[in-house]
């Protein structure tokens, strides 16, 4: 199942209040890109639709349209970070051939 921090968590709440996108959930579309990797940068609010696939992590609903979007998403953790003066969200996934777990991450 996918994790959502507390820092993200309350990244997607803020997000969703100044947007006026409250009770919307976050739409996820991770997809696989040819060499193997996920890309994750199809998200937004977004209404319910039948057939979703719900996720409920640190108070956020998360949806996914298909089971192949949840396996993607299997054991991923979703965080919102500074890197390099920037705040970005960022996915730590073991799904991911390129993923190399970081050696100081506290989630």
């Amino acid at each position: 199942m996918l994790t959502v921090t507390d820092r993200a968590a309350a990244q997607i709440l803020q997000a969703a209040k100044d947007g006026n996108m409250q009770g919307l959930a976050l739409r996820l579309a991770p997809y696989t890109k040819s060499d193997g990797s996920i890309e994750y940068n199809r998200m937004g609010f977004d209404e319910l639709k039948e057939g979703d696939i719900r996720i409920q992590c640190e108070g956020v609903d998360v949806v996914v349209y298909t089971p192949d979007y949840q396996d993607l998403l299997e054991d991923a953790v979703m965080d919102f970070v500074e890197i390099d003066g920037n705040f970005s969200f960022i996915f730590l996934n073991p799904n991911d051939p390129n993923y190399v777990p970081p050696k100081d991450y506290s989630a």
